[in-house]
């Protein structure tokens, strides 16, 4: 690429958004072989879909299955949902028929520091402001259930819990989309006794609720409905597990989440269909779609393309690990988007803040920086390989970058034995990413020897012993003395064949986000450890990692308004 061609990327994503031509939403689902009577309009541009499509399409071919994942990102992220949405273009270019499957952004990213998750420039989910701001309102639909049943845990405590749960063992908290620190660490029940108990307790996001990750995992109503009676919402003073069926909360939970669990179909501004659905994130949660959208659109086209959260040893680790034993389905390719920035801030020559300008000398060409930040990518291209997956490596063209430090990305991943091309599909949309696409159609036909990371049989110690030093690199393990006991009580009671999903920092392979590159010769800190049995994996919190974030001296709501028009401005 020529460096006076570069392509254009301060685009204005809203204002594309708002002149994309956008076609009927049956005309899509059509295009994708959907009858009509599994499609269901809601208002214009989007549509939910019946999970009778499942078994209605169950003899059709099944698409050839790619993920997107990432090298560890820079706090303004590299483009994922980006080069999912024009991956799933340039295929349609070159004569692919293609579906994408990508998560419902959450109000707390949209509103705060990273902005919306539709995409960017010419490769975006339309209607993008929609998509951005509620959608079909399924995560205020997991809010409601997930405190639909943290109401009635306090109400069961007030009536004497007759199912015997302790308030001080009682562990179900609430949920708000909003990042709110200030809700982290609360005391409810103040008042009076007519207010209910007093206890301690706390706020996550909804992105970071087990109902969430139910909800994605499920694949079927029956199946949720199952999944929410196994939620365990505290225990006994004998340490016996009290469920949400226990307290009665999961039938409501259920009927709430209904319509929460059909698919959104929508469309990008060059009409490839995209399933939209579910929004857990990647570093705090399992970080995938649904599996009830993969269902489908595994059957709607030749490709189906879907993104995991944040980098490979996170939403992608926990794609091969979780969401494929619940689908019973396996990638036939991995994507992993990269970018000049993210490798140069991994040569820890440039420091990077979310929300402020990149630093002069970090736009200045030097592929001698990408080159010392290039351990991240050989490593993640390291941990796909290790699940047995074809790896395709996508660089993310900013207008800031230099065809030296491209082809120094290119001589890298070719070096690891992987395909790799440089994409402009935010510039230009799906013929931006054919050379792309035709990589991948290749990568799916290479031999596919996809492995789970570890067997079922394993203790959950174990478990977390092999991601952290297979994936993540790290020594050994660290698990404070509450968490061990925690882990060892779960095992006793029956849950040590489920697997685990690990939060930590997005910002590093370690645990401590100022920790670039492929960090060596440290250890990962596990310091409190969840049962998430509705989900059906154990969850790990490790070093200073949040389940609630907090808004930064920016957010990005602040510049959100409306204009005399009644036009949204400032979404981004």
């Amino acid at each position: 690429m020529s460096d006076d061609h570069r392509p254009r990327r301060r685009l204005d994503s809203l204002g594309i958004a708002a002149r994309a031509e956008l076609r009927p939403i049956g005309e899509i689902a059509e295009a994708m072989g959907l009858p009509e009577e599994f499609v269901e309009p809601y208002g214009d541009g989007v549509a939910k879909l019946d999970l009778a499509a499942i078994d209605a399409l169950a003899d059709r071919p099944r698409a050839k299955y790619v993920l997107v994942t990432a090298v560890t990102p820079t706090p303004l992220g590299e483009g994922k949902t980006t080069t999912t949405v024009g991956l799933g273009q340039g295929l349609q270019h070159i004569g692919r028929r293609a579906v994408i499957a990508v998560r419902q952004p959450s109000l707390g990213p949209t509103l705060g520091i990273k902005g919306g998750g539709a995409g960017a420039g010419q490769s975006q989910v339309v209607p993008m402001e929609r998509l951005n701001l509620h959608l079909t309102g399924d995560i205020h639909a997991v809010s409601a259930a997930h405190n639909q049943l943290a109401a009635q845990v306090d109400n069961h405590l007030l009536r004497g819990a007759p199912s015997g749960l302790d308030p001080a063992r009682t562990t179900w908290r609430r949920v708000v989309d909003i990042d709110d620190r200030s809700l982290r660490s609360v005391v409810t029940g103040l008042g009076g006794s007519a207010n209910g108990p007093v206890r301690e307790t706390g706020f996550d996001i909804t992105a970071a609720s087990e109902v969430m990750a139910a909800l994605s995992l499920s694949t079927s109503l029956k199946d949720l409905r199952e999944r929410m009676g196994r939620i365990v919402v505290g225990w006994t003073g004998d340490g016996d597990p009290v469920t949400a069926e226990d307290v009665r909360g999961a039938g409501a939970m259920t009927v709430l989440l209904k319509q929460a669990l059909r698919p959104n179909l929508l469309q990008t501004i060059e009409h490839t269909p995209a399933l939209v659905h579910c929004g857990p994130f990647g570093n705090i949660a399992t970080g995938n779609s649904s599996v009830v959208a993969d269902l489908i659109g595994s059957r709607c086209g030749e490709f189906l393309v879907t993104e995991a959260g944040f980098a490979s040893d996170m939403g992608a680790e926990r794609f091969f690990n979780i969401k494929c034993r619940v689908s019973g389905m396996t990638p036939d390719a991995a994507v992993i988007v990269t970018t000049v920035r993210a490798l140069k801030a991994h040569s820890g020559r440039h420091r990077v803040v979310a929300g402020r300008p990149l630093p002069d000398e970090m736009l200045a060409e030097s592929p001698d920086d990408v080159l010392a930040g290039a351990d991240n990518l050989r490593r993640h291209i390291g941990i796909v390989r290790r699940h047995g997956v074809p790896v395709v490596v996508a660089i993310n063209a900013f207008d800031t970058d230099f065809s030296s430090e491209h082809d120094a990305i290119l001589r890298v991943a070719r070096e690891e034995g992987a395909k790799a091309a440089v994409s402009t599909h935010v510039a230009d949309g799906g013929s931006g990413a054919a050379d792309l696409a035709r990589l991948v159609e290749e990568a799916t036909d290479e031999p596919n020897a996809f492995g789970f990371l570890y067997p079922e049989n394993i203790s959950l110690t174990a478990k977390v012993e092999a991601i952290a030093t297979e994936v993540y690199g790290a020594d050994g393990v660290d698990i404070s003395p509450q968490a061990a006991k925690d882990l060892a009580a779960f095992e006793e009671q029956g849950y040590g064949r489920l697997p685990v999903c690990i939060a930590k920092t997005h910002l590093s392979l370690s645990a401590d986000p100022t920790l670039r590159g492929a960090p060596t010769g440290w250890r990962l800190p596990v310091r409190e450890v969840r049962l998430s049995a509705g989900a059906g994996f154990v969850y790990l919190i490790c070093g200073t990692m949040q389940t609630m974030p907090g808004l930064g001296s920016t957010p990005a709501a602040e510049q959100i308004d409306i204009d005399e028009d009644g036009n949204t401005v400032g979404l981004y």
